[in-house]
């Protein structure tokens, strides 16, 4: 596996390094014999706490991400971790049997964008819309619901948009407020 652990404006020893990869090595491996990459980024947030963000990229189109803020790194890396392991324990099952349930569909490609709140000086908003930060080609895939919502779990995204196998049509999946999962199937007009 390929891994890289990166500090944003925080320089990351050797020894957090070690840490970094050998539990992440190990939690990864014990459910994928053979993960592609792994992205572990550490930050200060707020002037006393670390944030871990942690990225895992275990198979096609499965990518596990995670992250959690605490007073010192290690618990912070830790914590976030956990919660993968946490993850692939209750996933264990559906993501190894994934490919053999669903037949062979053609992914359909589309934009994904990046937004992001802040600007440089030389970026200018027209009205209140946000700017788009970054733009890269993604494809869609097509799954069920309960995949949709498997995915959505593992990625910690707050939405994921996916074709249904019957209907054929795009759908999605996002995270609500009160912690519980919406599914959005629109209807032809």
């Amino acid at each position: 596996m390929r891994l890289t652990v990166e500090g944003k404006q925080l320089d990351v020893g050797d020894a957090l390094r070690e840490h970094v990869r050998s539990n992440l090595v190990e939690t990864a491996e014990k459910y994928f014999p053979n993960p592609i990459e792994a992205t572990v980024v550490f930050s200060k947030e707020g002037g006393h706490l670390f944030k871990a963000d942690i990225s895992i990229h275990v198979g096609k189109g499965i990518i596990l991400q995670a992250q959690h803020a605490a007073s010192d790194p290690y618990p912070a890396f830790d914590t976030a971790s956990d919660r993968l392991a946490k993850r692939l324990r209750r996933y264990k099952n559906k993501l190894k049997d994934h490919h053999k349930e669903l037949p062979e569909a053609a992914n359909t490609d589309a934009a994904y964008y990046t937004i992001s709140g802040g600007l440089d000086d030389a970026d200018e908003v027209q009205g209140d819309e946000p700017a788009v930060i970054a733009e890269m080609a993604t494809s869609i895939q097509t799954m069920s619901v309960s995949d949709a919502v498997m995915r959505l779990d593992l990625s910690d995204d707050a939405a994921l948009l996916f074709r249904h196998p019957t209907t054929k049509r795009l759908n999605m999946v996002y995270r609500r407020k009160d912690g519980n999962i919406g599914w959005v199937d629109p209807k032809d007009a």
